[in-house]
């Protein structure tokens, strides 16, 4: 039996974008910044991959800047508005339940001496308003929030939050990763800026996107050429942004549909494991929003007794892949940040996060029933 249920982590990829990846590599493998004919074609398959981000986000193509990924977008899109040997014009405003590319850029920045507001987030998971309100103290610069909790699927109040940056005249940063191909266009409507990754839109790893609203002037993180008008330098690879393309463009074509309908699997699943785990007298918990207010696809349960990374390592030897945090965070030996922010270590050293996606069938769900069934009881 194989089961995959870490879908937050990548997800496997679609076969018509490796289709395009292998086509695009033997046939545009010129330099894209190459003037001639056959360097003018490999640019053609990036324009076609800015073109399908601009679709998904609803940001201008001119203005999409490819990455190598989400974790490269989170970056400039920090920096953006703090240049180096320049006074901050403002706060940066974020939290600890952020990707660890945005808690870690913004540790940076605050040892840098840009201003760093820490917004504390609801036990369920949200970075209400009025927290924010409370928090901040003064200008704020720059405000950067998930659309979409990876660890929880917790939907963040983008409309409010973007009142609160209208006021103070500040930037709204939303990393979309995990709402993109997934959740409505509202789920993100009104950033500044949007971090996309591919693989979490079965796409391939290694490029990326961070798609600016026209006129919003950002700053390059590496120096070195002038690829994406010199905010990424490094030769772009047509490959990687055909497969790009074509997941970008089938995320935009019916994807908030096809995760909708996971949200009937989720619920048994998450039902089925309360039953199985208070039946045998381990304490359970949901760790995040029941209900509304959360992607129709993930749940994360807090099992006492259990160390998180032993449980999915046990579920690993019975065929169903889950995580306990953020693949970003695998191999440490801290629990998960976001689950302590949200409702402490203890909670957090018991947590498994499992993430369904558009091959999760309900076979999928009474199989990973069964294997907590034989590994509960151990």
């Amino acid at each position: 039996m194989s089961i995959y249920l870490d879908h937050n982590a990548t997800t496997p990829p679609w076969p018509p974008a490796l289709d395009a990846m292998r086509e695009a590599a033997e046939t545009l493998w010129a330099n894209p910044a190459s003037v001639h004919r056959p360097g003018q074609r490999a640019r053609a398959m990036l324009e076609r991959a800015r073109r399908a981000v601009e679709t998904l986000t609803g940001l201008p193509a001119r203005d999409v800047v490819l990455t190598s990924g989400g974790t490269e977008a989170n970056n400039i899109a920090l920096h953006a508005p703090f240049a180096p040997g320049e006074p901050a014009p403002g706060a940066l405003v974020t939290s600890r339940i952020e990707h660890p590319s945005v808690v870690q850029a913004a540790e940076a920045l605050a040892q840098r001496g840009v201003p760093v507001v820490w917004v504390e987030p609801t036990p369920d998971g949200r970075i209400t308003a009025a927290a924010v309100e409370t928090a901040v103290k003064g200008p704020v610069a720059l405000l950067s929030v998930q659309a979409v909790g990876h660890e929880t699927g917790t939907v963040q109040p983008i409309a409010e939050l973007r009142a609160l940056a209208d006021r103070w005249n500040a930037w709204l940063h939303v990393d979309a990763v995990q709402a993109l191909g997934r959740m409505p266009p509202a789920t993100w409507a009104g950033a500044d800026m949007v971090t996309v990754a591919a693989h979490k839109l079965r796409g391939p790893k290694g490029i990326g996107a961070l798609a600016v609203r026209a006129g919003l002037k950002v700053r390059p993180v590496l120096r070195g050429g002038g690829q994406e008008r010199g905010l990424r330098p490094g030769t772009q690879d047509a490959a990687l942004a055909a497969g790009f393309a074509v997941a970008a463009e089938r995320a935009a074509d019916g994807g908030a549909e096809r995760y909708r309908v996971l949200a009937a699997r989720r619920d048994r699943l998450e039902a089925g494991l309360l039953q199985l785990a208070e039946g045998r007298g381990i304490a359970v918990e949901v760790n995040g929003p029941r209900g509304e207010g959360r992607a129709p696809h993930v749940t994360n349960l807090s099992f006492a007794g259990w160390r998180g990374p032993e449980l999915c390592a046990s579920l690993d030897l019975e065929g169903v892949a889950v995580s306990s945090g953020s693949a970003c965070s695998a191999g440490t030996a801290e629990p998960s940040s976001v689950i302590t922010a949200m409702l402490g270590r203890d909670r957090a050293v018991s947590a498994v996060r499992i993430s369904l996606g558009e091959t999760t069938t309900e076979a999928d769900v009474s199989g990973t029933l069964e294997a907590f069934a034989r590994v509960l009881v151990r």
